[in-house]
Order: structure tokens, then C-alpha cells, then sequence
């Protein structure tokens, strides 16, 4: 089963059921979703999606963003995607909210996502591997910087992303780092 056919929470005749990812994308169906940020002072480490991926391949995007598995908790999901997706592990998540978004991502594939957002401290000894078959790049941005590039040259960055910053900037990040 590849990662596109792994069934993931969705809505579907106003209850939750079990679907396959790329299908609940065709389909635009809302669906659960977690996304992290990981910190350092008012940097945000951010990831550029690798080019194998089936929507917004080569985009940048917020540290992990992804479904948790039919019957995973949003917190576990988090920390799973973490280590696989970067090679982070033991990061005390902090959940902040929650955002729901309709975006088009390319490709006749919409995202409806009802997003649980958490943020974590990076420690000073935090080292990231990233898994090549997921992330091609990361980088640690101010979210300044990050918001002002959103939006100069948003093509370059996820919908969600773009969202995120422009829309729940101060409830994701609190008053003292949304700017």
C-alpha cells in the first residue's frame, strides 16, 4: 500500500470513516490533520517537500503537516511524523489550536483539512535527518521573514502554509512572535 492509498479519517455522509488518503483529496472530503512547528527563539524550522510527493511536491511547508492513521491519536501522529519525516524525536508538543481550511493544491486534489496545531520548543542539542524520500530541504526562518516571503513569492510555499501565516499567525504563535 503506498502512502496516497493509506486510509486516513474522513467525513463521509456526516460521520467518520476510514478513506483512502488520495481519494479523500480527489474528493475535497474535510479531514482530521495535524501540523508542527518546531522553534528556536523566533525562528521556525520549516521543510521543503520532496519531489516524490503526490501534491505540492517541492513547496516549502511548515515543519510536519500530515493525517493521522484511521484510530491515531493527533499527538502520536505528531510525534510519528517528527522522527520519519526529520529524525526528531522527545519534543514536549504543546497543542494550540485547532484551524480548518479548504485549499486547491494542484493536480484536481483539494486539502480540507480540520488541522490540531502544535508547537514545540527545539532543544539546543536538536539535530534534524531528514528522509530524503520526504524532505529535500529545511531551513530555520524568522516567522518575519517566513510571512514576508509567503507573501512575495507564495508559489514557492504550501497553501496551508500560506494560510497558517496569514489567517491564525497570533493563535498559532501568541502575541509575542506574531508580529
Amino acid at each position: 500500500m503506498s502512502a496516497e492509498d493509506t486510509p486516513i479519517p474522513a467525513w463521509v455522509d456526516g460521520r467518520l470513516a476510514p478513506v483512502d488518503k488520495l481519494e479523500a483529496h480527489l474528493q475535497g472530503l474535510r479531514h482530521p490533520a495535524i501540523s508542527v512547528f518546531v522553534l528556536r527563539g523566533n525562528k521556525v524550522l520549516i521543510q521543503r517537500r520532496a519531489l516524490g510527493k503526490y501534491h505540492t511536491p517541492g513547496l516549502w511547508a511548515n515543519t510536519v503537516c500530515t493525517h493521522p492513521h484511521w484510530g491515531e491519536s493527533h499527538l502520536a501522529c505528531a510525534h510519528r511524523r517528527l522522527q520519519e519525516e526529520l529524525g526528531i524525536t522527545g519534543l514536549e508538543l504543546t497543542h494550540v489550536g485547532e484551524v480548518e481550511y479548504r485549499a486547491d493544491v494542484g493536480k484536481g486534489l483539494i486539502e480540507h483539512e480540520l488541522v490540531q496545531v502544535f508547537t514545540a520548543p527545539a532543544p539546543p542539542a536538536m539535530t534534524v535527518a531528514p528522509n530524503p524520500a520526504e524532505v529535500m530541504d529545511t531551513a530555520w526562518v524568522t516567522l518575519d521573514d517566513l510571512a514576508a516571503r509567503t507573501q512575495a513569492e507564495p508559489s514557492r510555499f504550501t497553501p496551508w502554509l500560506r494560510i497558517y501565516l496569514a489567517e491564525h499567525r497570533a493563535r498559532i504563535f501568541g502575541p509575542e512572535l506574531a508580529g
